[in-house]
């Protein structure tokens, strides 16, 4: 027990679990007690869970949202590699540390604009999840680049390699996995945001159009069963990205 509140103990993976499930039946049980007549209680959100697992309306909006997400990431990461590999030519240097202060700007502001520069609201949806990634993607992958070893530079001059052999090898090729790791880590905000570009055009289904209609209700069991559907598959995603992440660059282990 003493391992327990002592810094930098090394726990084993059954204690691990054991502390994680007492934690989670103590957090259930407050709730349980916390609950009134606006927050429903724990049995009623699990109940309202697996009615919602049970229907093929839950399965047809996951399916819009996984399908736009993803394609959000696509777009999201390739526009971060192109500004993040351009930021060592000093050309685009004040470009791609433009698009880092960009993480200061609220979408609040910029749906108007959004709407009258796309055509409709799968654009519209789509262009405000990239504008709210690429700044923390880019600003990811410039911090591993601004911060890699000098001694990597130093080695591909000593081989006699000029400065785009360099780019190349160092950082496209030498800074793969780290691309992956990026996408892991930024993925939450992401799946985070669905919920809120979705809302602004239900038309074609989502979660976040689900959990809408539900809230405007006061359905807060189904609205808290979509959050946990929603943390769940975060979870999965994350993993996912993790495994996928170790099968391709065996040595980020």
């Amino acid at each position: 027990m003493k391992k327990l509140f002592i810094p930098f103990q090394q726990l084993s993976k059954s204690t691990v679990t054991i502390l994680a499930g007492g934690q989670v039946a103590i957090a259930l049980v407050l709730w349980q007690a916390c609950s009134n007549g606006l927050i429903p209680q724990p049995l009623k959100v699990a109940d309202a869970f697996l009615q919602l697992l049970g229907s093929k309306t839950l399965l047809d909006n996951l399916l819009t949202s996984i399908g736009l997400t993803v394609q959000a990431l696509l777009y999201s990461i390739a526009i971060t590699l192109v500004f993040a590999y351009l930021s060592v030519i000093p050309f685009f240097s004040a470009v791609a540390h433009f698009l880092v202060k960009c993480r200061y700007l609220t979408l609040t502001g910029l749906i108007f604009i959004f709407t009258l520069l796309t055509q409709n609201g799968s654009q519209l949806k789509l262009s405000l999840l990239i504008f709210g990634m690429v700044p923390f993607f880019v600003t990811s992958l410039l911090s591993i680049i601004t911060n890699m070893n000098k001694q990597e530079y130093d080695l591909c001059k000593t081989l006699g390699y000029n400065n785009w052999q360099t780019l190349y090898e160092t950082v496209i090729i030498g800074k793969a996995g780290n691309v992956l790791e990026i996408l892991q880590q930024n993925f939450a905000i992401a799946w985070l945001m669905i919920t809120l570009v979705e809302g602004l055009n239900m038309s074609e289904g989502g979660i976040g159009a689900m959990m809408i209609k539900y809230n405007k209700y006061n359905n807060l069991a189904y609205v808290l069963a979509l959050q946990l559907i929603i943390f769940l598959l975060g979870l999965c995603f994350d993993c996912l990205l993790g495994v996928l992440r170790k099968w391709l660059f065996p040595y980020t282990r």
